[in-house]
């Protein structure tokens, strides 16, 4: 069996920015894997030495990509819309539900835009958004969020991590909350999904959406959504297309017959070249093994604490377990340093080939599993450094 020294060693060997940089922004956008790249490389020269009669082998190389990320959600194909970005995966829901005046959809107070603007846009359908709010850790009150829902209630929309906390919900309990008052469980998984292992069926989650650009290592522009079975003919399609109707690229017989697959959500053309990159990190991500992968990033995140409060940082996130003994570190940590200004610092290691983000007024760090020990010490030494 693989170790996790080895998972994390053969992942940094497919990261060439992992040579120069100290990288603790995957929570924000992650450079990409050598197999993205020749995957796009190789779209390119085909794109300029080929074009359209190579058409039909990026289409079944797209398919082997639908495949993959339904493999990596423990969900089939047909369930799988592939989106060019959280927010379009979030609004095939939104939008396509049959609302009613005086339904309502609830999440937190501290979500992403990403998941809360689709949901505010339905005011003017007589929707209401009830945000609940958390800690300044992120942990959240689930009495107070089954409070919040009552008969009216549609959808419970949350995070799976929160993006500048770094709390990482416990996902099924908080679909058991949905279910029981008879909504619908939508999982916004982008800052968790390919490094931390998930089950749509055993989470018990309806809906997901993600980018790739983030822990799956893909490019930007290229993303999953899932749509499980049985919910399908419950949305209204928005923006259907060629692509959208059973049989396919039949292009003079007109008839709105919409695919039996989540693929009816897809429209049209497709960001082809984004897709097979997506693919190549997924497969990657897989074969190393999402065990492996999250005990090497939650390593990554202790060492992390560890050395920071050492230097005397304040760690905002919360790193503790809940009282069922749940999990709630990820892979994000949010922490202050005490007289500094957050963004003073983050230019100050970006001029060190460290790079970090900030978020809600405090500095994040966000490292993947081939993240290590080394790329912590610098960062810790470059912030030691700042405060003198």
């Amino acid at each position: 069996m693989t170790s996790v020294a080895e998972t994390r060693a053969t992942l940094r060997a497919a990261m060439p920015a992992a040579r120069k940089f100290a990288y603790f922004d995957h929570a924000a956008m992650s450079p990409l894997p050598r197999p993205a790249a020749e995957a796009i490389e190789a779209w390119l020269r085909e794109a300029v030495e080929i074009g359209n009669p190579v058409w039909g082998e990026w289409v079944k190389k797209v398919e082997a990509a639908r495949a993959d990320a339904a493999r990596l959600i423990g969900a089939h194909a047909e369930e799988i819309v592939l989106v060019s970005n959280t927010t379009s995966g979030i609004s095939i829901v939104a939008e396509g539900l049959d609302w009613q005046p005086g339904d309502n959809v609830v999440t937190f107070a501290d979500e992403f835009p990403s998941n809360v603007y689709p949901w505010m846009n339905l005011a003017s359908r007589g929707v209401e958004l009830r945000r609940v709010a958390t800690e300044p850790s992120g942990r959240p009150d689930l009495a107070k969020l089954a409070a919040a829902c009552d008969n009216r209630t549609r959808v419970v929309t949350v995070s799976w991590v929160g993006f500048a906390t770094g709390y990482r919900h416990d996902v099924p309990r908080i679909a058991e909350i949905a279910h029981r008052c008879g909504a619908l469980m939508f999982l916004d998984g982008i800052q968790a999904l390919g490094v931390f292992p998930i089950d749509v069926d055993e989470f018990g989650i309806d809906f997901l959406a993600a980018d790739s650009h983030k822990w799956m290592l893909g490019p930007e522009g290229a993303g999953i959504a899932y749509i499980r079975r049985n919910h399908l003919d419950r949305l209204r399609p928005i923006g259907p297309g060629w692509h959208s109707i059973d049989p396919g690229q039949d292009y003079t017989h007109i008839e709105l017959n919409l695919r039996p697959t989540a693929a009816r959500y897809e429209g049209g053309t497709q960001n082809n070249a984004g897709i097979l990159a997506m693919g190549a990190s997924i497969r990657l991500l897989a074969g190393l093994g999402t065990a492996n992968l999250s005990a090497a990033v939650l390593e990554n995140t202790d060492l992390a604490c560890e050395r920071l409060a050492k230097i005397g940082a304040r760690i905002v996130s919360d790193r503790s377990l809940d009282h069922r003994g749940g999990e709630q570190r990820s892979g994000i940590v949010s922490f202050e340093m005490s007289g500094q200004d957050p963004m003073a610092l983050k230019r100050h290691l970006m001029r060190q080939d460290i790079i970090l983000g900030c978020r809600a007024g405090r500095l994040r760090i966000s490292p993947h599993a081939y993240n290590n020990e080394e790329d912590i010490d610098r960062l810790v030494a470059a912030l030691s450094s700042a405060a003198k």
